[in-house]
């Protein structure tokens, strides 16, 4: 019962969504559109911007794990030098 709910990165990323879709709705709001379209904007901003962050956070530990990867896979090591 001690384990947090959500890992440091998955509440990052949705800050972050939260953070972007809060100030595109309010940007909306603010240019003169209505509360519905603020709303939709804000949502569907929020929306894509979950996997953008995703990506965006996880993309240097992908290229490092595929680094190794390829490391391993061409025989290149101290040992094989």
């Amino acid at each position: 019962m001690d384990e947090p709910l959500l890992s440091l990165r998955t509440t990052l990323v949705f800050l972050l969504a939260l953070i972007a879709g809060t100030t595109v709705g309010t940007l909306t709001a603010l240019a003169g559109e209505g509360t519905p379209h603020s709303l939709l904007a804000g949502l569907a901003t929020a929306g894509l911007a979950v996997p953008f962050f995703n990506r965006l956070i996880d993309a240097e530990g992908s290229r490092n794990q595929q680094r190794e990867h390829a490391d391993a896979d061409a025989g290149e090591g101290p040992g094989n030098g």
